[in-house]
C-alpha cells in the first residue's frame, strides 16, 4: 500500500499518510455496508466483527470489549524503556451504534435493510474514519514512520444514556492514553471542512420521566377530584418557565417534553398521567444543579394541583468540553492537509455526546466533520430518516486523524 503524500510547495515539509485511491474506495464500500446493516446500542455484533476482521487482515490485534461489542486496537511501538516516560498513546474514538428510526431515503442503493433501524447520526462514517486511520497508520508503522503508539477505540452504545463510554473507560481503554480525539458528522458544514471550538462544544443531556396520580372521577365534577389532565398540562407548561427563573440563564438549562399521555374517554378524569422529556444544559455548573431544581419545580406544580408525583431523573452525559491544546492539534493537522480555509469556528450544540466521559479522565477534543455536499442548500439533519453524507468526508477524516497522530508524535 503506497502512502506517499502529495507533493507540497518547494521547501515545504509534507506529512505522509494521504489516503490511496484503492483504500478510499474500500472504505466507502465498508461504510455503505455498515449503513445497510445498522445495529442498536450494545447489539453491534456484526459491526464489531466486521471491524475486527479488517484490522486483523492488516496484521493488527484488536481486542473485543468485555460485553462482546466494541473493541480497541493499538498501533505502533510499545511504550517501554525510555519511551514510557514520555507522553502516552493518542486515542482516536468512534461510536458504532445506530438509531431506532426507519431509513426513508428513496432510490438509495445502500439504504438500511433492517426495519426501523438507521445510521441517521453518521456513526457509520465515524467508524469508517477511525478504521481507515488505523489502516493508514499500520502501514506507516511498518515503514517506521510512526514513532509513538496510537489506540483506536470503537465504542458501542453512544445513543443509550448514559452512554457506552463509561463502560469502555472501565474496561481500561484509556490506560496509557494521554489525549483523545473524535469527530462528529455535521450536515451544516461542507465536506472538505471541519468546525472547531475551544471549551464546550455540546451540552449536557439528561432524561426525565414523570408519573402523576390521583383518584380520578367524572368530568362533570372536577372539583371533587384531582384533574390530572390539567395537572399534566400545567407541569408541561409551567416547569420550564419556573426553571428559567431559578437557574442563571447563561447556564442554558432547557427542559423540553417529548411525550404526554393521559386518559381514555372524553368524560372521565383519568387516575394516571405520564410525561417524558429531556433536560439539557450548556454549562457544567447548571448540569450539577439540574436534578434538585427540576424535581423541586415539578413537585411544587403537582402539589398545587393535588396530584401525587413520581419523578425519575436519569443522569445522562455532561457537556463535551474541548481542551485548548487538543483543538490546536486538530487545527494544525487540518491546515497541514487542506489549508487554513478548511477550518471554521462552530457553535455549541444543545445535543449530548458521551465522548464527554473520556474527557473526565484525559484531555481531548471533538471536531465537527463536514458532510454536506458543497453547494447544497438543503440540510438533511441528524436523527432524521433521510440523513446521508458526502462520502468525501471519509477521506478528510482519515487524513485529519493521520496528520494529528503524526504531529502528536513529533513527526
Amino acid at each position: 500500500m503506497s502512502l506517499e503524500s502529495e507533493a507540497g510547495a518547494p521547501g515545504e515539509a509534507v506529512l505522509p499518510g494521504t489516503l490511496p485511491e484503492a483504500l478510499r474506495a474500500e472504505l466507502i464500500a465498508f461504510r455503505r455496508d455498515l449503513h445497510m446493516h445498522p445495529e442498536l446500542g450494545n447489539q453491534e455484533f456484526r459491526t464489531t466483527a466486521a471491524i475486527k476482521e479488517r484490522l486483523e487482515r492488516a496484521g493488527l490485534a484488536p481486542r473485543v470489549l468485555p460485553a462482546g461489542t466494541g473493541l480497541i486496537c493499538d498501533i505502533g511501538p510499545e511504550l517501554s524503556g525510555p519511551a514510557a516516560a514520555a507522553p502516552g498513546r493518542l486515542a482516536l474514538r468512534a461510536d458504532i451504534d445506530a438509531l431506532p428510526i426507519p431509513d426513508v431515503k428513496s432510490g438509495c442503493a445502500y439504504r438500511s435493510t433492517v426495519p426501523d433501524r438507521a445510521h441517521a447520526c453518521g456513526h457509520d462514517v465515524h467508524t469508517t474514519v477511525v478504521l481507515g486511520t488505523g489502516l493508514v497508520l499500520a502501514a506507516l508503522h511498518e515503514r517506521r514512520l510512526l514513532p509513538r503508539p496510537v489506540r483506536l477505540i470503537f465504542q458501542p452504545a453512544e445513543e443509550v444514556l448514559p452512554g457506552g463510554a463509561e463502560d469502555v473507560v472501565e474496561a481500561g481503554a484509556l490506560d496509557g492514553v494521554h489525549r483523545i480525539l473524535a469527530v462528529h458528522c455535521d450536515p451544516r458544514v461542507d465536506a472538505g471542512r471541519i468546525g472547531l471550538r475551544e471549551g464546550p462544544i455540546t451540552s449536557a443531556c439528561d432524561r426525565l420521566e414523570i408519573a402523576l396520580d390521583g383518584p380520578g372521577g367524572h368530568t362533570a365534577r372536577p372539583h371533587l377530584t384531582t384533574d390530572l389532565v390539567t395537572a399534566a398540562a400545567r407541569v408541561a407548561v409551567d416547569a420550564p418557565a419556573l426553571l428559567a427563573r431559578r437557574v442563571d440563564s447563561r447556564g442554558g438549562l432547557s427542559l423540553t417534553w417529548g411525550r404526554i399521555e393521559s386518559g381514555h374517554a372524553a368524560n372521565v378524569i383519568p387516575q394516571h398521567a405520564e410525561l417524558s422529556g429531556t433536560v439539557r444544559c450548556l454549562d457544567l455548573d447548571a448540569w450539577h444543579q439540574a436534578p434538585d431544581l427540576v424535581v423541586a419545580a415539578i413537585d411544587e406544580i403537582a402539589n398545587l394541583h393535588r396530584a401525587k408525583s413520581e419523578i425519575t431523573y436519569v443522569r445522562g452525559v455532561p457537556p463535551v468540553v474541548n481542551e485548548v491544546t487538543s483543538v490546536e492539534l486538530l487545527q494544525t493537522a487540518m491546515i497541514a492537509r487542506r489549508g487554513a480555509d478548511s477550518v471554521e469556528s462552530t457553535e455549541q450544540s444543545l445535543g449530548g455526546e458521551d465522548f464527554s466521559w473520556y474527557l473526565e479522565h484525559v484531555p481531548g477534543a471533538m471536531a465537527r466533520l463536514g458532510v454536506r455536499p458543497p453547494g447544497e442548500r438543503a440540510v438533511r439533519d441528524l436523527h432524521q430518516g433521510d440523513f446521508d453524507v458526502d462520502e468525501y468526508a471519509i477521506t478528510v477524516g482519515v487524513e485529519l486523524f493521520t496528520a494529528a497522530a503524526l504531529i502528536d508524535a513529533g513527526v
